[in-house]
């Protein structure tokens, strides 16, 4: 008889963490080995903690505060083996069950690697340097209890290792990943104008989508269409080619069709760890235009699989896109070489069982 793990899976449900989610619970559904608890932890709920001062406007106080209360409710009726955390800002008020019953946190970012490129997604880290020196000590506590703490890129488990401490043997790199088969599309690389152009980014503004509009006035609007998918008003005024669409939630039918449509996918985002929306656009065969930010130069290869530009830079942005929409050629190479690597690096099948393995282990070693 196969051995069962019981596993409560606390996931944060912010931004690409809700498509992060999605994918793993496809995952699990055909494990016969676990037996999941999901535990969502949501932004707005209108428990206690929305109402208590400082804490509700506070997202890591309160997601972890609320994750704690949801963990223990869920303890009430239900015996876990072993706990998933996700992101690692649902984890911080969770340390004393973590003796007693093996944790794993993954996470995208440390607190830390969010510091450094939070300014776009309006956070600061305090002027206080006393409080600061709590907080990471706090987070540095929480990642020595856990059993194994796992990162989406080496740009988080370098932060791990450097600034908080922990030993490499503990960390284990494993991106999400993409249905390969889903994404998969048979669109084939035509020398035809206009070349359609794929931008997907709930915040428009943080993910690039202004200066990716001036690059659109400036030089593209001749030789491209533009498709814009985003949760925000976009001003198109005085544009032709250039459409907007709100409402496509995770894996929906029409936004990977949108995919399958396009011809390059262009995100010149401010500030990112490792975009979903990057893996899908790889996994569709698209080149990827996009800058270096967080762990986006292990997605993007410069001249391989795509560009990076430099931040805000429209001009750049339309010299790489044009690149591609003159040389057929080179986007057909690259467009191979997406699809390559996102089935070397972020198929969901192989990642998500390797993460899942990671929790049994955890348990099995406990």
């Amino acid at each position: 008889m196969a051995k069962s793990y019981r596993l409560g899976f606390v996931m944060e449900q912010t931004l690409g963490h809700v498509t992060h989610a999605k994918n793993l619970q496809q995952c699990i559904s055909h494990d016969p080995e676990i037996i999941p608890t999901w535990i969502p932890v949501t932004a707005e709920v209108g428990d206690r903690w929305d109402k208590v001062p400082f804490v509700r406007s506070n997202w890591t106080l309160r997601a972890s505060l609320r994750a704690r209360d949801k963990v223990r409710a869920a303890l009430r009726t239900t015996e876990l083996d072993g706990l998933f955390f996700h992101t690692s800002v649902t984890s911080i008020f969770s340390r004393g069950l973590m003796g007693r019953i093996p944790t794993v946190i993954s996470m995208d970012a440390t607190p830390l690697n969010f510091d450094s490129i939070g300014r776009p997604y309006d956070h600061s880290p305090s002027s206080l340097t006393l409080l600061e020196s709590i907080k990471n000590s706090i987070n540095r506590g929480t990642f020595n209890k856990a059993a194994r703490l796992v990162t989406w890129c080496e740009w988080t488990k370098d932060s791990l290792m450097s600034e908080y401490g922990m030993g490499a043997a503990k960390i284990r790199v494993i991106p999400p990943g993409v249905d390969l088969d889903k994404w998969k599309t048979a669109h084939e690389v035509e020398a035809r104008l206009p070349v359609r152009l794929l931008f997907v980014g709930g915040d428009f503004r943080r993910k690039g989508g202004e200066t990716l509009l001036r690059a659109f006035r400036q030089s593209l609007s001749q030789e491209c269409e533009l498709d814009i998918i985003t949760r925000e008003p976009v001003d198109t005024t005085g544009l032709t080619g250039v459409r907007v669409h709100h409402g496509l939630g995770p894996n929906a039918p029409q936004l990977m069709q949108l995919y399958a449509q396009a011809d390059i996918f262009v995100f010149p985002t401010e500030a990112d760890v490792l975009p979903l929306a990057i893996m899908e656009a790889m996994a569709s065969g698209l080149p990827v235009i996009t800058t270096e930010v967080g762990g986006l130069r292990e997605q993007v290869e410069n001249g391989v699989t795509g560009f990076l530009v430099p931040l805000r830079d429209a001009g750049a942005v339309a010299a790489a896109t044009l690149q591609l929409v003159r040389d057929p050629g080179l986007r057909r190479r690259m467009s191979t070489a997406a699809r390559q690597v996102a089935e070397q690096k972020y198929n969901a099948a192989v990642n998500y069982q390797r993460l899942l393995d990671v929790c049994k282990e955890s348990v099995d070693k406990a």
